[in-house]
């Protein structure tokens, strides 16, 4: 639960609320609400997504499993972090450690939650849970979706703060994970 004050501001009061495009990996709502000052905004659009996972897994060697795969929204290939859908009644932590296998063909390892984001919580309802595995160690092989074409990289801290620093990692809710974990491993 986050933190709270007396002075935050309040919940805005739905009005209307109404569907206008549901599929099983996006849904959009148009809502009529109304500010705590009484303002109203006619039209403000909600994007619904699932759950998602993302997982910063360490080898027993101190490898970072880092994925890369082309985003076709932007057109490119970058570094990221194993990372997925948790389909619906699935447990967040058996998402992750399914993603993570299926990804990378790694596993095992000894798993807590890490981080949770929101990528954009003015109009996405979705939030992403970031584990942290340690000891994780090659299993078996990948397991792509035939949607998917992943390829596997094993990098030292050092080599993952480079990354980043030198723009080769984007997903900003993969960058962040990361960046916390780097912060805490220099203290």
């Amino acid at each position: 639960m986050p933190l709270s004050f007396e002075n935050d501001p309040k919940p805005y009061e739905v009005l209307e609320s109404k569907y206008l495009f549901q599929r099983p990996w996006l849904t959009v709502r148009e809502e009529r609400l109304r500010l705590q000052s009484g303002a109203i905004i006619e039209q403000f659009y909600v994007f619904e997504y699932p759950r998602w996972v993302n997982v910063v897994a360490l080898t027993k060697e101190n490898q970072v499993v880092l994925i890369r795969q082309y985003r076709h929204a932007i057109g490119e290939v970058y570094f990221e972090i194993p990372a997925g859908v948790c389909e619906d009644g699935e447990d967040l932590r058996e998402a992750a450690q399914r993603e993570l296998l299926e990804e990378t063909g790694y596993g095992g390892g000894e798993w807590s939650l890490f981080m949770t984001l929101c990528a954009n919580p003015a109009i996405q309802a979705n939030r992403t849970y970031t584990f942290l595995a340690r000891g994780v160690e090659k299993q078996s092989h990948q397991q792509l979706d035939s949607t998917e074409e992943i390829t596997v990289h094993l990098k030292s801290p050092a080599e993952v703060k480079q990354l980043i620093l030198q723009g080769e990692m984007i997903q900003a809710l993969h960058t962040a994970p990361l960046l916390k974990f780097l912060l805490l491993e220099e203290s």
